[in-house]
């Protein structure tokens, strides 16, 4: 892994205003990028906001492929690795919950969420891949809100390599001390069971779909303590410095790293075998 500075966004994304979306999550990016980030992750739905509504329109506005090559011109032109969130259009019925992941050379790849929320299940179609990127010597995966919830996901991640989890959110709900401390029952175990960094962040005020955005960004380290977060009711970036030595240390400690003692074969009530 290399040293990194991270950026991590609460965002108040407008339902269907894309292109309004895009030129915020531009100016963010700029912003991460002369703060010294080289990783800037926005929420889940950052793109498009978030859409529960049977009946809206979900095809409106700009395709594809056209804010996937919008997103990777801004990771371009910033310099630095970029993940937002968009609703992905397919062949099937149902469009996927994706984050398209950028970087300074160009498009990394697209990330489907593979587990859906029940409120998301009657209106997207759930990813079939767990996968992860690399950029430079970081490999990192991404889990989309919901999945959060799922350790087989995170523990998979790792042993495909990830040293970073990213968990953008798109969680309404609740008051902003309320949702960190919530997501903390689970994301510190997420962090300490697999060794890794864990960096959260949510969406943030109302979406004018009639859902309220707590405010809150969180970032774990490898022993599943907090390093830095943020709490409140408006656009925010949170930025930390990741440092390799502090993953290095606690994978080289003898009693801190479980991952290469597990016993996969004995675990088949896990896997459904």
């Amino acid at each position: 892994m290399d040293d990194l500075k991270i950026a991590a966004v609460c965002m108040n994304p407008v339902p269907g205003e894309v292109e309004k979306n895009l030129d915020r999550i531009r100016s963010f990016a700029m912003e991460a990028s002369t703060g010294g980030a080289n990783m800037v992750c926005f929420p889940e739905f950052s793109v498009t906001g978030y859409l529960l509504a049977p009946s809206h329109d979900l095809c409106y506005g700009p395709d594809a492929s056209y804010i996937t090559e919008r997103l990777a011109h801004v990771a371009k032109e910033a310099g630095l690795v970029l993940m937002a969130g968009t609703i992905e259009l397919s062949d099937r019925e149902k469009p996927y919950i994706t984050q398209v992941v950028a970087g300074p050379e160009g498009l990394i790849g697209h990330y489907r969420k593979t587990h859906l929320s029940p409120p998301e299940a009657n209106i997207y179609q759930a990813g079939d891949k767990i996968k992860v990127f690399s950029h430079g010597s970081t490999t990192f995966g991404i889990l989309l809100c919901y999945e959060a919830h799922f350790p087989e996901i995170s523990t998979t991640m790792a042993l495909m390599g990830a040293h970073l989890l990213l968990i953008p959110h798109a969680s309404p709900k609740g008051n902003p001390e309320g949702k960190l401390q919530s997501w903390l029952r689970h994301l510190k175990a997420r962090a300490f069971d697999n060794s890794v960094f864990v960096v959260a962040c949510n969406q943030v005020g109302k979406s004018g779909e009639g859902l309220s955005f707590p405010g809150v960004a969180v970032v774990l380290g490898p022993d599943g303590h907090v390093m830095a977060s943020y709490t409140g009711e408006e656009e925010h970036i949170l930025f930390v410095e990741l440092e390799a030595d502090r993953l290095h240390n606690i994978r080289s400690h003898r009693m801190k790293y479980f991952l290469p003692k597990r016993r996969p074969e004995l675990y088949g009530k896990v896997s459904g075998i």
